[in-house]
């Protein structure tokens, strides 16, 4: 992870920074949880658990009061974690668990961090949380999804906030201030990935709702918190003023408090630091900067990426200072931070405002930022932008307007996005892809009661949205407001104009302090390149297929039911309790039906739906691993070999073929669909094996290029170099580098499972491995025992 999102995390600690980020959340799941693991106690007349999870939590706080946990905390939930498990303990384990998220993710070790969310949505899901609406599972979405954002896999944790969204409507309070966690997260999401504007709201939502809960909100620190976060966010959009006023009152209430010592103090100090350095005020930039370091050291110590970070920017601010010519003092304090800019000292109004500096603000938190800028997107194609940007685009200027304008008193039960079939759906479109299917769509899904009432019409005034767009060098879209045709669908503009949606991918680099003419001359140049490539495009931009009409239609109007039915089979995904249903149901067609993006989904209707579908039964998940090993060790260590011994190459070509499905299947099976999705179909698996396997978080990552390497070397080793440039060589050296692969692959996977304790055998020919997976699925249901 770079140091970037990793500060990015510490400023944006709503409540707890990282020494207790997840106590209240981790207190709640353990009484969610307990709740759960109680009953289940009970009925099957089991004596009490022996883990004291009260005793954990009083002990993790301990050491972090006394500023010790970069060397206790590890070992300490480590040996809690053992202590947990071995005492039969689900509940006070899945506190463990949560607590450790939080700890890895402010320690920057998100590579284990997999590992331990991984093991939490497993833990929950076999104590029944994830099929319902409990506290503990909400609790345990959030925090994974943390790590996941920390981790910058930006994708599986929105859906995985989206999940808790869902589950939050239905199990808190409307004061609860984990929702305000979840809407702090989410704000931190969208900063990440440059939408700044819903990362405001999501803001200013979580300190609406962490003022209402307070007892005293002048001195309570996650209000404090609150202020410094939405001050960032708000430097992003350049709104210096307000963003001024946030920062300071943050740093009221740690003195109004007397909280100065706390070591959230240090983000409050940092974010007001980044504040200031955009206003020019380099003396009280570096007093910030030097209180912040202060406080890391003292909480943190220096062997942190947060106090390396700090000091980096510190020393940035020094640096733009001396060229300002202002001196600070070495022994100064920021006891006058929160007093009210120095006339003169700002610059209002400037272009460059938000991109110079130390800390240019392109997320709500302290950042040091490398010199860059977006040059001119060159076109590849007709379109320019991914199907799925496009999509969001077309709902947020067109598809969301006429909701409101025609259907307001529907606004609020309506889901939206980009699902299914098609490859946008999956984000690997290109410009090979724009030749069929492909054009300005969105999905709309309505209850079934929603649709008999506006579902016909609804289709109707869809048909009728407008699909002239614009694409400027930026990657920006702008659509044009004005109706398709003169058909009714025809809705009223909100305005002159267009809405212009930025694109994340390409928008500016922030860079280092540069001459404020310098920036205003780049930024006038790029205004207009941007203007000269903007290339107006009509739809539809290809044709549309046979398999992309009528039922099969991909865009439109839905009966969420029938929409999941088309794809699957199920209006709603089998019951967690018949396997015999999840085992009929390919991979490929569960990524079809949990693919793509939900942009609006006011009811979460639709997405409780579709993450019914990623709820995978974790036996029949490790039933699907078992049929994967036995077919790697068929296919791949016994017939491969066999059949090239006796030079009959099209078996042993076929053998590959099977060797390497079902271990692609496997890599997404051990990474865990709930957390990674599904393996797409044939034509996008190894695109998807791709990028899995470039995830920090990934599970067996370099089996998805040894997989690449033996299909390359497969024509020489089957027909003795007829194809693929491999011909002068013979076959001898393919197959030897096949099989070392293949069993190196076969070594690989069973660390894995050692590691995942699904085996405590070494055994390196696979099929011997399955007795020891089959051993953890609880059920006895016979259709999951293979042997």
């Amino acid at each position: 992870m770079d140091e970037e999102a990793l500060l990015k995390q510490f400023a944006a600690q709503f409540a707890h920074g990282p020494d207790d980020a997840d106590d209240t959340d981790a207190a709640a799941a353990a009484q969610g949880a307990d709740s759960t693991a109680n009953q289940v106690a009970d009925d099957a007349d089991q004596s009490p658990a022996t883990f004291d999870t009260q005793q954990f939590l009083n002990g993790l706080d301990a050491i972090f009061d006394r500023h010790t946990a970069a060397t206790e905390a590890g070992p300490y939930l480590e040996q809690a974690m053992v202590d947990a498990e071995n005492a039969g303990d689900e509940a006070g384990l899945l506190t463990v668990l949560n607590e450790t998220m939080g700890f890895y993710r402010s320690q920057g070790r998100h590579k284990e961090n997999q590992w331990i969310v991984q093991r939490s949505l497993e833990l929950a899901a076999r104590m029944g949380l994830t099929t319902g609406t409990s506290e503990a599972w909400a609790t345990t979405l959030i925090n994974c999804a943390t790590a996941m954002r920390a981790a910058q896999q930006y994708d599986q944790a929105e859906d995985l906030y989206h999940q808790a969204q869902s589950v939050c409507r239905h199990s808190l309070a409307p004061t609860d201030r984990r929702l305000a966690a979840l809407h702090n997260n989410l704000s931190m999401l969208y900063s990440e990935t440059n939408r700044p504007d819903k990362a405001e709201l999501e803001l200013r939502e979580a300190l609406r709702i962490i003022e209402a809960s307070s007892v005293n909100p002048d001195a309570d620190i996650d209000v404090a918190s609150s202020h410094t976060n939405l001050a960032l966010t708000l430097l992003t959009e350049h709104k210096l003023e307000d963003a001024h006023w946030h920062a300071a009152k943050a740093l009221e209430i740690y003195r109004t408090g007397h909280l100065e010592h706390s070591a959230h103090y240090a983000s409050a100090l940092a974010g007001f630091a980044q504040v200031c350095f955009a206003e020019r005020r380099h003396a009280d930039a570096v007093t910030g900067y030097r209180h912040a370091l202060a406080v890391i050291e003292e909480c943190y110590g220096k062997d942190t990426d947060y106090w390396r970070i700090t000091a980096d920017n510190l020393r940035q601010a020094e640096e733009a200072a001396a060229q300002a010519g202002v001196t600070v003092d070495n022994a100064g304090v920021a006891g006058d931070a929160g007093a009210p800019p120095q006339s003169g000292s700002r610059l209002p109004n400037s272009p460059a405002q938000g991109k110079t500096g130390a800390n240019a603000a392109s997320s709500p938190s302290t950042v040091s930022v490398s010199t860059g800028s977006a040059g001119a997107a060159e076109a590849v194609s007709a379109c320019p932008v991914s199907g799925l940007k496009l999509a969001r685009a077309f709902w947020t200027q067109m598809g969301k307007p006429m909701i409101a304008a025609k259907y307001p008193q529907y606004a609020g039960r309506i889901a939206a996005g980009l699902v299914g079939h098609g490859s946008e759906c999956y984000g690997f479109d290109d410009a090979y892809s724009q030749d069929h299917d492909f054009g300005p769509r969105f999905c709309l899904w309505l209850t079934d009661e929603d649709y008999a009432a506006i579902g016909e019409q609804l289709e109707v005034d869809y048909e009728a949205l407008p699909r002239k767009f614009s694409v400027d060098a930026q990657g920006r879209v702008t659509f044009e407001a004005h109706a398709r045709s003169d058909a009714s669908g025809a809705f009223p503009s909100a305005g002159a104009g267009s809405t212009v949606i930025p694109d994340a991918a390409n928008a500016p680099t922030p860079g280092t302090a540069t001459h404020d003419t310098a920036t205003a001359e780049s930024g006038a140049a790029s205004s207009d390149v941007a203007e000269a490539m903007t290339t107006p495009i009509d739809a539809p931009l290809s044709p549309v297929t046979p398999r992309a009409q009528g039922a099969n239609r991909r865009d439109g109007v839905f009966r969420i039911g029938d929409f999941f039915e088309s794809i699957t089979g199920y209006h709603t995904a089998p019951a967690q309790t018949a396997p015999h249903e999840w085992l009929m149901l390919q991979e490929s067609t569960l990524a079809a039906a949990t693919n793509g993006e939900v942009f609006a989904d006011p009811t979460g209707l639709f997405s409780k739906t579709r993450q019914g579908f990623k709820n995978m039964p974790d036996d029949v998940r490790l039933a699907l691993i078992s049929k994967r090993l036995g077919m790697i060790a068929q296919a791949g260590q016994y017939n491969l070999p066999r059949s090239l011994k006796r030079g009959d190459g099209a078996a042993a070509w076929l053998s590959i073929h099977e060797f390497v499905q079902a271990t692609a299947s496997l890599v997404f099976l051990v990474n865990v669909p709930m957390v990674v999705g599904y393996m797409p179909y044939y034509k996008w698996q190894f695109a998807a094996l791709r990028k899995l396997s470039g995830s920090m978080f990934a599970l067996l990552p370099n089996v998805g290029e040894q997989l690449e390497t033996v299909m390359r070397l497969s024509s020489a080793a089957c027909y003795g170099g007829a194809g693929f440039g491999e011909g002068g060589k013979g076959a001898a050296p393919a197959i030897e580098k096949i099989n070392d692969i293949v069993e190196q692959i076969a070594v690989d996977i069973v660390k894995e499972l050692k590691r995942e304790h699904l085996t405590t055998s070494g055994e390196t020919f696979l099929e011997w491995q399955r007795p020891y997976v089959e051993d953890h699925i609880a059920s006895d249901d016979p259709v999951l025992k293979s042997l």
